[in-house]
């Protein structure tokens, strides 16, 4: 994955000249002194026509019921902050600034943000995959009180850092972790951060999408990322994605767009696999992920009838990594034979895995989303169809690498 330099908004992936890109939704420039718009969708209008062409009385947009955005920003917000990060000497030809966002989980004085606005991930750490940490991390509350922070350890594979600050003579409510997997798909949100450097600043949507797997700040991607229609921009990152209750399902990260700004499609980190993340980083600042060693595309049932497969759904592997974990277990790839269904060549041939220690696979990330949950060291049985046969096979997990050579 190639990163573009620092940059308001760095570009993670470009589909194409006039096609939507990923773009980070954080580490901003310095602020501009705009006036901030109102994002808060509770108060909005939408402009209604008549039948003979002539505009009628705005209608009120209403947030659905049993959503009280005004009661969700009082009891949150001053519980997230503005991350503001300085790579070397900040007035020197260089050095630079980069802002997120982010928020208190506890009355230590613990804070999430996302592992890019505390670090140069937009510059891909000079190419060779290493990200270096800002030389000072300071927070800014909603009283204006801005201190120090420290850097307790920042995960590339969730895009997630935890921050730790003195919290004795400061006024916050720390902000609870929900449960993402519980999340669905229409589920009111807010978003509370500090786009394009407006601090504190709501803006409301819904869930439009779950299980996404998006960009990480390594090779492997995040799955179980949340989408959401709120408004999402640059500086936003880090900063909270908030459900009914006040509880955290996400951390918000990315934002799809063709013009640089939000437009109605952006991502989070979701919160499971934050909780996950900012434990390891507590235990000892690194986080550690499983590794099988496969590449696969899914499979699905035309594709199965189409090979002759008796299962609709599952990871068809075309690549074993070379001493890896499914490489040492006996797991096979696909061989030299290529078939074109349905206008895209597909290598065949090889394993297809349709279950993990007894979880049938459903969906096209299935495959990575149960590695990611396990841990390094343990062993998992892989169910996979081999010309035609099923076979259980037992597959050692190790730590994930930084890089897939």
């Amino acid at each position: 994955m190639a990163l573009s330099g620092r940059h308001p908004l760095a570009v993670l992936v470009a589909l194409s000249a006039v096609a939507a890109t990923l773009a980070f939704a954080g580490c901003s420039a310095d602020r501009e002194d705009e006036p901030a718009g109102s994002e808060a969708a509770a108060g909005t209008t939408a402009e209604t026509t008549t039948t003979d062409g002539e505009s009628s009385k705005p209608a009120p947009v209403r947030a659905p019921e049993g959503f009280d955005a005004q009661a969700i920003y009082a009891a949150a917000s001053e519980g997230v902050v503005t991350v503001r990060s300085v790579f070397g000497n900040s007035s020197a030809i260089g050095g630079g600034q980069g802002q997120g966002s982010g928020f208190v989980i506890n009355d230590d004085g613990e804070i999430v943000t996302n592992a890019h606005v505390v670090t140069d991930a937009e510059a891909g750490g000079g190419g060779d995959g290493e990200l270096n940490q800002a030389d000072e991390v300071f927070v800014e509350f909603s009283d204006r009180n801005q201190v120090p922070a420290e850097v307790v350890g920042f995960d590339p594979n969730a895009d997630i850092a935890l921050l730790k600050i003195e919290p004795d003579g400061l006024d916050f409510d720390p902000l609870e972790l929900g449960d993402s997997d519980e999340v669905a798909v229409g589920t009111p949100v807010a978003a509370i951060g500090s786009p394009f450097g407006q601090d504190q600043s709501l803006s409301t949507g819904i869930i439009s999408a779950t299980a996404r797997s998006i960009e990480s700040l390594t090779d492997f991607r995040i799955e179980g990322a949340l989408q959401t229609d709120a408004s999402i921009n640059p500086g936003n990152s880090g900063g909270p994605l908030i459900d009914p209750d006040g509880r955290v399902i996400g951390v918000n990260q990315q934002i799809n767009t063709t013009s640089g700004g939000n437009e109605g499609v952006g991502f989070a980190v979701p919160s499971n696999l934050v909780e996950r993340s900012i434990e390891d980083l507590r235990d000892d600042g690194e986080a550690e992920y499983a590794f099988i060693g496969v590449t696969s595309v899914p499979l699905y049932p035309q594709l199965a009838e189409k090979l002759e497969i008796d299962a609709p759904t599952g990871a068809l592997i075309v690549e074993v990594t070379d001493g890896g974990p499914a490489d040492e277990a006996g797991l096979r790839g696909a061989g030299e034979a290529t078939i074109n269904f349905q206008g895209r060549p597909i290598e065949v041939g090889g394993d297809v895995i349709v279950a993990v220690d007894g979880e049938e696979f459903v969906g096209e990330s299935d495959l990575a989303r149960r590695i990611s949950t396990s841990r390094p060291g343990e062993t998992v049985e892989v169910e996979v169809i081999r010309d035609g046969d099923h076979r259980t096979i037992e597959v050692t997990l190790e730590p994930r690498p930084d890089r897939i050579n």
